[in-house]
């Protein structure tokens, strides 16, 4: 019987002790200024299909990442073997790199001033004593459940139940020193239906750092089947102008391209579709979006970021207006700015709605498109251009009517985010972004 993943292994005092020991070699070997980060993550992986075990993973990574610094001059490296002489010999090539590398004025620790003082428990940490076996029967009970829900689920790609848990840790000159420990746990379901040679595909899953928090496994493969069994009939459109319904997972990447956009790596490489845009209305003026770093439980939820700087709430788009970029201690030097928390990305980012969820925008958008799902990696991060490939249902008086596929919806980003009508309060948790369904109010909409 596999080991469960709430291996004592994965102990964050031990990679605390990793981290002072590499912190003090690299004082020794000259460095004047050091920063090392440590992890260890185990993970468990059994994908079922067709009612039997077509694969089953047992993954173990650890890595310990140093970076010196010496007048200006960075220096990295990195190794998995914990030992001693292997993390000695790692700050030696850090340090010998640091001779080489270019002088860089930006370069350096995160001011002292700014390293996170209150190392808050965010409820992170919720190991799921899950065997092999155990995690194979989950998953094959899922699977089943889609398949027996219809008589036209004729295939599956699988269904697939996962944990892991991982420990963290990161220390640096300054004297901060932190770890956290948290978990991951997955079950999703993917399956294929056919009615009148026309076959379909669909998939949903269901995700929480709490195994007690996820959907049950039957309920997972059932709604797979639902969505799945949606799409039959599926037709083509016109090219026309119409309105647009972003379903919650699809409307979170939406405004995620925005977030992209505001990091300050693409500010001050000037690759940006929202260039010097602090300031300027971006959205409509209800919309506004905020980090909320510390959530209990939540996907994107960290203390202090990947340089040891406290996070903190802040509002990024307050009335429609961007009000703030998101920055690592680099980018804000390269543009004369203030750290906020970035390093290492966002943090919980809450959109705000003005309604109440998919069926009022539905309501209000009439006729148009719902788009449950996008094909492709048409964005252009640098002019905001935006074409994708889209699959989902045309709705008519506020129902919705039939499904539609081989659909290509187009737009530049920066018209259509003025162009958001409605947001609903269904926001998806699932990933860093909690947003709902988004409405926007026109966009080319190509078809046959």
């Amino acid at each position: 019987m596999t080991t469960p993943v709430t291996a004592s292994k994965l102990v964050a005092e031990d990679l605390e002790y990793l981290v002072q020991r590499a912190l003090e070699d690299a004082r020794n070997a000259g460095a004047e200024q050091a920063e090392v980060a440590a992890s260890q993550d185990l993970g468990l992986s059994a994908t079922a299909r067709l009612g039997d075990v077509e694969n089953l993973e047992y993954t173990s990574d650890r890595g310990i990442w140093i970076t010196v610094y010496r007048g200006s001059r960075k220096g990295s490296a990195s190794t998995s073997d914990f030992t001693p002489t292997a993390v000695r010999e790692a700050v030696d090539k850090a340090c010998s790199f640091a001779s080489y590398t270019a002088v860089d004025k930006f370069t350096g620790l995160a001011d002292a001033d700014r390293m996170c003082a209150d190392l808050k428990d965010l409820d992170l940490d919720h190991p799921w004593p899950l065997d092999a076996g155990q995690a194979i029967a989950l998953a094959i009970e899922c699977e089943a459940a889609g398949r027996d829900s219809d008589a036209r689920i004729n295939n599956s790609e699988g269904a697939t139940v996962a944990t892991g848990r991982g420990v963290r840790a990161y220390g640096n000159s300054h004297g901060f020193l932190g770890s956290y420990a948290k978990t991951s746990h997955t079950v999703g379901c993917a399956l294929l239906a056919g009615d009148d040679g026309n076959m379909q595909r669909d998939y949903h899953y269901s995700t929480a750092r709490d195994a007690e928090e996820l959907d049950s496994v039957a309920s997972v493969g059932e709604q797979a089947a639902r969505r799945t069994l949606a799409r039959l009939g599926a037709r083509k459109i016109e090219t026309r102008r119409a309105p647009v319904v972003f379903v919650p997972e699809l409307a979170r990447g939406f405004v995620g391209h925005a977030i992209g956009a505001i990091l300050g790596g693409a500010q001050y490489r000037k690759a940006s579709f929202l260039l010097d845009a602090v300031g300027e209305k971006l959205f409509p003026g209800f919309v506004a979006i905020g980090e909320r770093p510390h959530i209990p439980k939540a996907a994107a939820s960290r203390a202090w970021d990947a340089e040891g700087v406290a996070t903190y709430d802040r509002d990024i788009v307050t009335d429609g207006v961007l009000r703030e970029y998101m920055l690592s201690s680099y980018s804000a030097r390269r543009l004369g700015l203030e750290s906020t928390a970035n390093a290492g990305g966002p943090q919980n980012l809450v959109v705000s709605a003005n309604a109440e969820g998919l069926d009022e925008l539905l309501s209000s958008m009439g006729t148009g498109l719902l788009v449950e799902e996008l094909i492709g990696q048409g964005v252009n991060a640098v002019t905001g251009d935006y074409s994708r490939g889209a699959v989902g249902h045309w709705v008519e008086n506020g129902e919705i009517a039939y499904p539609v596929n081989e659909v290509t919806i187009a737009g530049n980003l920066r018209d259509l985010y003025s162009r958001v009508e409605m947001i609903g309060a269904d926001r998806d948790v699932r990933g860093g972004i909690r947003c709902g369904s988004l409405l926007v109010g026109e966009m080319t909409v190509a078809g046959a």
